[in-house]
């Protein structure tokens, strides 16, 4: 019985993935993207069925599959199976991330926020380079444990004293608070800097996905810091940066392409903002979006802007529609400068330290980093790029998983780390 329930898992898992994902056939691993695919789908199902009858009653309890199964993932969410965002936590913190034997860690508190602390044990002849850390997960989810073997590589390979931040996750601690730490922990660092051995000139903040968008945030709010040393540089991996258009290129090119579907941006944001996520169509076509919004931002996210290439593969231009008020009225703040950073003032952008940019080729979120990139270089910041044209959103927590290693996301930090260690 337990083989024939093992064989129904995987053919379930395989069918799911072939019927509902995406592929562009010059993608390099395929295979491997898909055999993890269904590793996470089996495991997310094995979990649902597992869940005692006691454990998944009452109006809180829900689940979605929106990660690796967000269309399917409505009818879980609505059935009240089980704690959505527990559940993947849960599965996050079965990952356990190795620590490079040439560093030290320190876990600490800074102005009340968890922080772990990277230190290269190799002696160094003056103050090193400090590096602020700000892990993904859609401000829900991930870890400071889960993140060590980045972080780790980071530190290593940079040589840096690296800070990764724990902040405080939503729902339970909500929108801005994942920020609000993020700023907090960089600003005690950036006063306090020399005593972990740093120069507090030359410190670095940067992230991946949700982790980037808070560090583009936070580099803006510290150009009206006067009393705080300038950053050094900033470090953006496939971060999002803009809630207006779910349908530039790489959001209609990589709709149904794993980790990260185009809907699954949208879901998970409404449930970080604490939103209905009946509020899902209409943010998909737009209509949450103000005419004068529209009027001012329109200029910074024209297909235009982007790289020619960008805009092959199947992309085909939407028009705008009506915006309902209604739906801008419940949710502003996916508009506003504190998480929308495109949409920030030349007066702000031209500010900003240098910057490290990395997009993926495969990625929902490619243009959003594309689309700041362009406004930067407009405003005369100097901007490093590097295109990972095999590389997915969240390729860089897939460093160090035996056979289902991407080579990509090591690319992507050996970049990451060259950059910081070259300023």
């Amino acid at each position: 019985m337990a083989a024939i329930g093992l064989l129904a898992l995987i053919a379930w898992a395989m069918y799911y993935d072939r019927s509902k994902t995406t592929m562009d056939p010059r993608f390099d691993h395929p295979w491997k993207l898909r055999t993890l695919h269904c590793l996470l789908i089996m495991t997310m199902t094995l979990v649902v069925v597992g869940q005692p009858v006691g454990e998944v009653s009452g109006p809180s309890s829900r689940f979605s599959f929106a990660v690796v199964l967000p269309k399917q993932g409505k009818i879980l969410e609505w059935s009240g199976l089980c704690k959505q965002i527990e559940l993947i936590r849960f599965m996050l913190n079965l990952k356990k991330a190795r620590l490079h034997p040439g560093l030290s860690t320190e876990d600490l508190c800074f102005d009340g926020v968890p922080v772990r602390i990277y230190r290269p044990k190799a002696p160094s002849a003056g103050r090193r380079k400090g590096f602020v850390f700000f892990h993904g997960g859609a401000g829900m989810m991930g870890s400071i444990d889960y993140y060590q073997d980045v972080c780790s590589k980071l530190a290593k390979d940079s040589q840096t004293v690296l800070v990764s931040v724990g902040y405080r996750l939503s729902p339970e601690h909500p929108y801005p608070t994942q920020c609000e730490d993020c700023f907090a922990a960089t600003v005690h660092f950036m006063k306090n800097s020399e005593v972990f051995g740093v120069d507090p000139s030359q410190i670095v903040i940067g992230g991946d996905s949700a982790g980037g968008n808070y560090a583009s945030v936070i580099a803006q709010k510290l150009v009206e810091r006067p009393d705080l040393p300038r950053l050094r540089a900033q470090v953006l991996l496939y971060a999002g940066t803009q809630a207006m258009d779910f349908n530039l290129p790489s959001y209609q090119q990589n709709a149904t392409m794993p980790l990260l579907f185009q809907d699954s941006v949208v879901f998970y944001g409404l449930k970080y903002f604490g939103k209905s996520t009946s509020l899902t169509e209409d943010l998909l076509i737009g209509s949450h979006v103000p005419d004068e919004i529209r009027l001012k931002c329109d200029k910074w996210m024209r297909p235009e802007n982007l790289p020619e290439r960008f805009l092959r593969r199947g992309f085909r231009q939407i028009p705008a529609v009506p915006c309902k008020p209604e739906v801008y009225e419940k949710l502003p703040e996916i508009l506003s400068i504190s998480f929308s950073s495109l949409f920030a003032d030349d007066a702000v952008i031209r500010q900003l330290p240098e910057t490290f940019v990395v997009t993926c080729e495969y990625d929902v979120l490619r243009d959003d980093s594309l689309l700041y990139k362009k406004r930067l270089e407009d405003n005369g910041v100097k901007v490093s790029w590097f295109h990972s044209e095999n590389g997915f959103h969240g390729v860089i927590n897939c460093i160090d998983l035996w056979f289902l290693t991407f080579p990509a996301g090591v690319e992507i930090l050996d970049r990451a780390a060259d950059f910081v260690r070259s300023l």
